[in-house]
Formats: structure tokens, sequence, C-alpha cells
């Protein structure tokens, strides 16, 4: 699904903070991405998002060089990519219901059944309440789960998470996770940028390890585990086209 040969990232005329990045991420695959602070996992994280070229190598997506393709083609791709950075990038303008609709709506979705699935999904992550408030009245955890809610509606061929548990309560951060991880195994291939290990070693997830600008793959042993879940409404089913 991904190919990185020998990729190269630096901002500026500054260090190269990726170096000699390849690997093959192949479709359906879920994977931690692990590293001690100033790593660049965001960075990283961007490159998989197509949001920056890198300073030297190729980036494969479908087969596709996304390095020499036209400028015009990249909304496409990305439009396959949910995405939840650190800084959430809400609309501020927008109620919470209408940030996680918007995927859906700007692809020309039925109005309705975008609406019905973005309330599901708000429910979900504990939102009800907050359906109609705007980015400005929610608390760092609540704009969180709106960016995680907006990111996951449309069923991404790849889902891109940094921190997506760092703001919210360990129920809450097990709901997310079990979120991700029945997207996952409906073909959406997951990478999750965290610095929390119990929760890597508790998942037993293959990961990507990211130190001084050099990646690992350290391999699991045994299958993928879901967190222990406290018992909840099922995971949102709904589809909106």
């Amino acid at each position: 699904m991904i190919r990185f040969e020998n990729v190269g990232m630096r901002y500026g005329m500054g260090p190269e903070i990726l170096r000699d990045i390849s690997f093959d991420l192949h479709a359906g695959s879920f994977h931690f991405l692990t590293g001690p602070s100033g790593a660049g996992k965001t960075t990283l994280l961007k490159l998989l998002y197509l949001a920056h070229s890198p300073s030297r190598g190729l980036i494969h997506f479908h087969g596709k060089n996304v390095v020499t393709a036209h400028r015009s083609e990249l909304p496409a791709l990305r439009r396959r990519i949910g995405i939840v950075f650190q800084d959430f990038q809400l609309i501020d303008h927008m109620t919470s219901i209408e940030n996680v609709s918007l995927p859906l709506k700007l692809a020309g979705g039925n109005v309705k059944q975008v609406e019905d699935h973005a309330a599901e999904l708000l429910e979900w992550v504990g939102l009800k309440d907050k359906m109609n408030a705007r980015p400005s009245t929610l608390s760092g955890g609540e704009k969180q789960r709106v960016a995680i809610a907006r990111a996951v509606i449309n069923r991404p061929d790849l889902l891109l998470a940094d921190e997506p548990t760092g703001n919210v309560d360990p129920q809450m951060a097990e709901r997310i996770m079990n979120l991700f991880l029945e997207l996952n195994k409906i073909g959406t291939t997951t990478i999750i940028a965290t610095h929390d290990q119990q929760l890597v070693k508790t998942m037993n997830a293959d990961r990507f390890h990211l130190e001084e600008g050099k990646l690992a793959l350290l391999k699991a042993k045994g299958a993928l585990k879901a967190p222990a879940l406290q018992k909840a409404n099922p995971v949102p089913q709904g589809g909106a086209t």
C-alpha cells in the first residue's frame, strides 16, 4: 500500500530529521509508532499524509510515486487518509457534528445519512451532549475526540493518529482503541504514534521505532489483542454514502 525508499527529511538547511527510511506498509496492517520526543514521529506521519515532500527518496502510495505526482493529484489521495494530529485542526465556526460530517459531505454523501452517522460516532466517543458545541467551548480531550470521529467517519484506507489517547481517561482510551481495531478489521491500515508503552505491550502490535532519525521494525510475537473493554454500546457500523 505504501513504500518508502531511502527517504530523508530536513527542514530548510537544518540537519536531517529522518535518514534513509525504507519500509513497505501492507494494506490492512496495524502498527504503533514509538520513539523518544524529537525523534521525528510527527514528521513521518506528515510524510505519510502527503502533507510534506521528502528532501530525498521516493514514496509510493497505492503504486503511485507521490513525490513526482502533480500537486493537483494529491487531494484525491489525501481523501483516502484519516488523520488525527495533536493540534486537532477543527474548523472553529462549525459545530462538533458539522466538523465530523465534513469529509463525507465533501465527498457528496447524503446529508441525512452523514449526519446520522456523525451523531452515532460522537455518541460513541462520549460527546452526545456536545454535538452542537463549537471547538472554542470544548476541552482539549473533547476536541481530540471530535477529531478522531472526523478521521474515521469515511472509513479511510489509511488511518494515522498522533497520541490519540493522550488527553482522555483510560476507559475512553479503550473505547477509542477498540474503534480503531474495528476499522482495521474491515481493512483500514492503521499507524498510531504513542508514548504509552503499556498500551503497546497490552495490544501486542507490530511497531515502527524511530530513534536518531533511523527507523526499525519490531515484530510482535503472537496476535494483535484488543484492550480490555468495559461493557458499552457496540462500535458504530454506519457508513454514510
